[in-house]
């Protein structure tokens, strides 16, 4: 076999495939089969900062405390959250042996300076930091949402010294900008991009409704531009996330500018199945095309390798791509 080895936000991946966040990755025993199949890496499920502080009021709501009492018990529900968390890094520490990245899922940057020496104390080799919000409200102003990418990155290098993984979600201005900024701050590297909820509306039930929840591979087209784009513009790690739903789509993104893919949808779908396949047909191209490793052809394709484009024509460098 070809060296299909990777580094990825100052890790050593054996492999460019990450298992990404979800259901898939919520047991040491379902990591245990991951890591078997081949995985190069595992992002946990993620604790989220909302669901966490939703319950916690709720719990305490029911309870006939005064305010202290209330904090207390507040504090101690967290605690017990992130104490299974924390074994969930633990146990899965235990029977793998490729990198486990923690996942927290945040908006604020309050709780998360002690959740984060935890997380780094229970042995995680880094953390992924996901901000999955809207910028929706009419006051907003230009550039707050950026700014509080940046924010929490800063606080957290502040206490933990891993390698800090900043997934992005696609409604931003410039990614482009933004990274530089938390590449700037002490990002390891991004991944493009987060999978927000899809909505619908049931039109005889009169009620909102859950959209597809796995992703199609039309959305790979996206993180594919903006990979091709960074990895053209900026020196930092860069991870494709949403739609990577075939082996070619991995060998695609690595000709982009990536290190490493996050995979869900697929996983869900093919279970360890396309982990094989997936790194069966890394091999074999990489043999037809005489690439000896990833290095060799990576960023070959991004967009300063396409000629002849102008401003506009580069945000639209796939029309080129497919072309050549």
């Amino acid at each position: 076999m070809n060296n299909i080895q990777t580094n990825f936000a100052n890790l050593t991946l054996r492999n460019p495939i990450i298992v990404s966040s979800s259901s898939l990755t919520d047991s040491a025993e379902k990591n245990k089969k991951w890591s078997e199949a081949g995985a190069g890496a595992i992002v946990l499920k993620s604790l989220f900062e909302e669901q966490i502080t939703s319950e916690a009021k709720h719990e305490s709501s029911n309870l006939d405390y005064h305010t202290e009492g209330l904090e207390y018990y507040d504090e101690y529900f967290k605690g017990h959250k992130l104490s299974e968390y924390l074994d969930l890094i633990k146990e899965s520490k235990k029977v793998t042996d490729i990198p486990i990245i923690a996942s927290i899922n945040c908006y604020s940057d309050s709780s998360w300076i002690y959740f984060a020496k935890e997380i780094e104390a229970a042995g995680a080799d880094a953390i992924e930091v996901n901000l999955l919000a809207l910028p929706s409200s009419i006051d907003y102003q230009y550039g707050e949402f950026e700014q509080h990418h940046v924010d929490i990155l800063k606080h957290l290098k502040d206490v933990v010294k891993l390698p800090i993984i900043m997934k992005l979600g696609r409604s931003l201005t410039s990614p482009v900008a933004l990274a530089k900024q938390l590449r700037d701050a002490g990002a390891s590297a991004v991944v493009l991009f987060n999978r927000y909820y899809q909505p619908d509306i049931d039109i005889y039930k009169l009620k909102h409704s859950s959209g597809s929840v796995l992703s199609s591979p039309s959305d790979f087209t996206e993180p594919l531009r903006w990979t091709g784009i960074l990895s053209a513009s900026l020196s930092l790690d860069i991870a494709v996330s949403g739609g990577v739903s075939s082996p070619e789509a991995v060998i695609k993104s690595i000709l982009a500018g990536a290190s490493a893919v996050e995979v869900c949808s697929a996983l869900y779908k093919d279970g360890p199945v396309f982990l094989k396949e997936a790194l069966n047909k890394l091999d074999e191209w990489m043999t037809q095309m005489k690439f000896k490793d990833i290095a060799s052809f990576r960023s070959k394709l991004n967009v300063a390798n396409v000629y002849g484009l102008n401003s506009f024509e580069r945000s639209q460098f796939l029309r080129y791509f497919s072309e050549k």
